[in-house]
């Protein structure tokens, strides 16, 4: 079969034939049609990451989207969304024809979404959704503060802040590609972020954000935690911009405010299954959104550069045809 194959740590892996998986004992093959580039391939693939350098060669992917072609518990042809351990544990992941796929991590896909659609929503989309309903636990009425509002979780969380009634959505964001994806989400206004924390605190107004969702950290948390409304809540998922923050003592008591910390890990398959399930429903609808760009397999080393460099208009998706 046709594979992204990773000869070397750090490097881009290439296209190439590599030998078909086998369906075994609780686990299938899938057929796949759509697999996202996210950082964690990269991570993975660097050698450097906290799972240790995994053995080589590999196929990267850790999500993908296909058709179940052999498995002893999923009927053949049935559509699904999967999740792989490539690069942190021996095995291959999605960016092939065709992935070995342990039946516990396959999710039935039925909202009328494109595969590749669906591939770049996917795991951002369980974080966008759950870190609001799971961890912040959200009311109707509340104001949403999203920080990394272009990024995949952004772009999930802003829409999906909107479909669970908040009254007012405000996003967080670098660049001016960055502003028209947080906005195309939804977003009810964008703020441009600011190294300086009292001027990003000053860019945010007053302090009555009651759930900010922040896949960014450093600066940004920090502004954020002295806009919390009373009783507000900041969910941390993410340090793209660093992995630390400070937090005034007297202004989280003051407002008997939340520092929550949140990760798809800690989820049961069933929560993974359920909110992929309600994020694609309202993604058939158009009321989230994730932009993404399709390549082909065989383009796949130009498009793992633009990935490590960030010169993308959105998500990367792999697509096989």
């Amino acid at each position: 079969m046709r594979a992204a194959v990773l000869h070397t740590h750090g490097e881009p892996p290439s296209h190439a034939e590599h030998p078909d998986p086998v369906a075994g004992d609780g686990v299938s093959v899938v057929r796949v049609t759509a697999a996202p580039i996210v950082p964690l391939d990269l991570l993975c693939a660097s050698g450097t990451s906290y799972f240790g350098p995994p053995a080589l060669p590999y196929v990267p992917g850790v999500q993908g989207v296909g058709v179940v072609e052999e498995s002893a518990t999923v009927a053949p042809g049935t559509r699904v969304f999967f999740a792989t351990s490539a690069g942190m544990a021996a095995g291959d992941g999605s960016f092939a024809e065709r992935a070995a796929v342990p039946d516990a991590d396959l999710i039935v896909l039925e909202a009328p979404v494109r595969d590749a659609a669906v591939a770049a929503i996917g795991l951002s989309g369980v974080a966008g959704w759950m870190v609001l309903t799971w961890r912040a636990r959200i009311q109707v009425g509340e104001r949403v503060l999203v920080l990394g509002g272009g990024g995949a979780v952004g772009q999930v969380a802003i829409g999906a802040a909107r479909v669970l009634g908040a009254s007012q959505v405000v996003a967080v964001v670098r660049s001016d590609a960055s502003r028209e994806r947080a906005l195309a989400a939804g977003a009810d206004e964008v703020v441009a972020l600011s190294t300086d924390v009292d001027e990003l605190t000053g860019r945010l107004g007053e302090p009555t954000y009651d759930v900010v969702v922040d896949s960014v950290f450093g600066v940004a948390a920090t502004a954020a935690s002295r806009v919390l409304a009373p009783g507000g809540r900041l969910v941390n998922l993410g340090g793209s911009s660093n992995d630390e923050a400070v937090f005034s003592s007297a202004v989280l008591r003051s407002k008997s405010a939340s520092i929550l910390g949140y990760t798809n890990n800690a989820l049961t398959a069933d929560q993974r299954r359920d909110a992929l399930t309600a994020v694609l429903q309202h993604a058939a609808t158009g009321e989230i959104t994730v932009a993404y760009e399709t390549v082909t397999l065989a383009d796949v080393a130009s498009a793992w550069k633009r990935q490590t460099t960030g010169n993308t208009p959105g998500r990367l998706v792999l697509t096989f045809s």
